[in-house]
């Protein structure tokens, strides 16, 4: 049997394995970090969207004109409601959405034709398309309980809503917060009023 004499490899041969293994070793290093970093992000993301900017889809039309059936929108978590603000809140495992009309100890009033009354003084209401009484079964005037909204939606002919004892007032501690932002369709994407 004939030996074989083993030679040592070239130091451009060693060179170029080194820069083989720093790179390998770099490359991963950087799909390490790139992974950790899009996990971060998306669990930021996640919180972001859940905590502080919730999306929601809208469905139903008691907003229209405001907002449409299919609608994506976001809101601003909170609890600080002004006449006039647009508010998510929880009714019975939904999420409803309507326009907030008047805060606790308010007077809610709404004569025959739909003109509603905060404090003896009635609303000027642009967003809305046609007055209406609506589906209202609660004794008018109504004062808004603590810890409450008196909240309408903008199709008054068919939304229930707190003029309705199904729905009533809504405590401040089921809302969600305050539309703020319509993303979708991109063709309407624009701030809530």
């Amino acid at each position: 049997m004939s030996k074989k004499k083993l030679e040592a490899p070239s130091l451009e041969q060693l060179e170029a394995e080194l820069r083989a293994v720093q790179y390998k070793n770099s490359y991963g290093r950087m799909l390490r970090s790139t992974i950790y970093i899009l996990i971060t992000v998306a669990a930021a993301a996640v919180l972001i969207a859940v905590l502080l900017l919730p999306v929601l889809q809208i469905t139903g039309g008691s907003m229209t004109e405001t907002l449409h059936d299919g609608d994506i929108v976001v809101a601003l978590n909170g609890s600080d409601y002004k006449t006039g603000d647009v508010v998510a809140f929880y009714y019975n495992n939904n999420i409803l959405v309507k326009r907030v009309i008047a805060n606790a100890g308010d007077w809610v009033d709404i004569d025959e034709e739909g003109n509603v009354f905060v404090n003896d003084v009635q609303l000027d209401e642009p967003y809305i398309s046609e007055k209406s009484l609506g589906n209202c079964n609660i004794e008018l005037p109504y004062q808004v309980p603590d810890s409450c909204i008196f909240v309408m939606g903008d199709h008054r002919e068919t939304s229930v809503d707190s003029r309705n004892t199904a729905v009533g007032c809504i405590r401040t501690n089921l809302t969600i917060g305050r539309i703020l932002l319509r993303v979708w369709p991109l063709s309407d994407l624009g701030l809530i009023d």
